[in-house]
C-alpha cells in the first residue's frame, strides 16, 4: 500500500491513474537498470516507491501525443 506519497497527491499530478502506471513502471524500469536519481534524498529504497516520489516532486514529466490516431 502507498503511503508517501498519498495517492491523492499522485493523481494530482497526472491526468488519469493509467498515466501514473506508465510513468511509474517505466521509471522504475530505468532505476532498476542503474538510471541517474533525479531527487537528493528518496524516502524509500524501491524503485518503484522511488519513482512515484519523483512523480509527486514533478522531476518526471510526460506529453500527450493526440495527432496518432488510430486509422
Amino acid at each position: 500500500m502507498i503511503t508517501y506519497p498519498s495517492l491523492d497527491n499522485l493523481l494530482h499530478k497526472v491526468d488519469s491513474p493509467y498515466t501514473l502506471v506508465i510513468l511509474a513502471a517505466g521509471r522504475a524500469r530505468q532505476l532498476n537498470l542503474g538510471g541517474p536519481e533525479l531527487l537528493d534524498r528518496y524516502r524509500s529504497k524501491k524503485p518503484v516507491s522511488r519513482s512515484l516520489e519523483e512523480v509527486n516532486a514533478r522531476k518526471i514529466t510526460y506529453r500527450r501525443n493526440y495527432d496518432q490516431g488510430f486509422k
